[in-house]
Formats: C-alpha cells, structure tokens, sequence
C-alpha cells in the first residue's frame, strides 16, 4: 500500500496534491494548489505559498518559509544549520516567483529574491537579490531573470 505520512497538525490547502511516500510535519502551513512530489520531506514548522510546485526528493527543512509561485526541482536541498551540528537554527526563505534548480543546495539563512533563479547543482552561500540569476559552486551572479525569460522563450519555440 502506498503511504504517506501527513501530519494532524499541518494545514494544507485547497486542490494541494502530495504524491507518494512524502512527509509532511507538525506545524506546516501548505497553501492551495501546491504539488508536492514523491520522496519530498517537509520538515516541522514550515510555510509553502500558493500555486508552488516541488518536485520529487525535495529535503525543506524546519523553519523555511517559501513564497507563492515557486519552482524547486528535483533533489534540491535547503538547509538550517549553518554549522552542524548545533541546536540553533535558522531557516531559509524563497520569495515569491522564485525557481529552484534540480539539486541546488542553500546554506542555512539565506534568502532567494522574488523572481530569482538558482541554476541546478548551484550552491547558494548567500543572499540572491530579486530578479537575479545565480549559478556554480558557490552561485554568483550570471545574468537578469528576463534574460532567463528571454532565454526560456526562444527555447520553447524550437
């Protein structure tokens, strides 16, 4: 039999699909229409946004606080100790509009811009500001969101 297992203390949304063998815990806040991928793992007292898609393998842990309309690929990972291990920890925060990578990782505290993006397999050591593409090991700037808008264009029309 196919399980997950969703807490009786989270809240989740309206027409918000949790797909198999994903965990919700205590305290999580999930808004409506949000998909949440096999394998995902969503830590004690998180918030996700509306219409937000995470994919398959996700780890957000305790404390994150991701916006409306976000993207996370597959097998990214947030973290919320910035040195392991120790009993303070901080949460990471993803804005509004913001997309994710496949296998991206995000040190414990930062913050990821409204309408920024994190390349796949980026390591993200610090703030992104908004509308700001980053990439590489750690991420640095690369280039504006709507030069990855325009990018994402004329790839679509291939």
């Amino acid at each position: 039999m196919v399980t997950n297992y969703i807490s009786d203390k989270a809240k989740i949304g309206e027409n918000t699909k949790i797909w198999n063998f994903a965990y919700v815990g205590d305290d999580v806040e999930i808004g409506n229409n949000v998909k949440i991928g096999s394998l995902a793992h969503i830590d004690y007292d998180v918030k996700i946004g509306d219409n937000t898609l995470i994919e398959g393998l996700v780890y957000i842990p305790p404390l994150s606080r991701i916006g409306k309309n976000v993207f996370i690929g597959p097998s990214a990972a947030l973290t919320n100790d910035p040195y392991p291990p120790s009993e303070k920890l901080v949460g990471v925060i993803i804005e509004d509009n913001a997309i994710i990578g496949s296998r991206a990782v995000i040190k414990a505290g930062v913050t990821i811009g409204k309408n920024s993006v994190v390349g796949m397999g980026a390591v993200v050591t610090k703030d992104v500001p908004p509308n700001t593409v980053v990439m590489g090991i750690p991420a640095k700037p690369k280039y504006s969101r709507s030069e990855y808008n325009k990018k994402q264009t004329e790839w679509k029309s291939k």
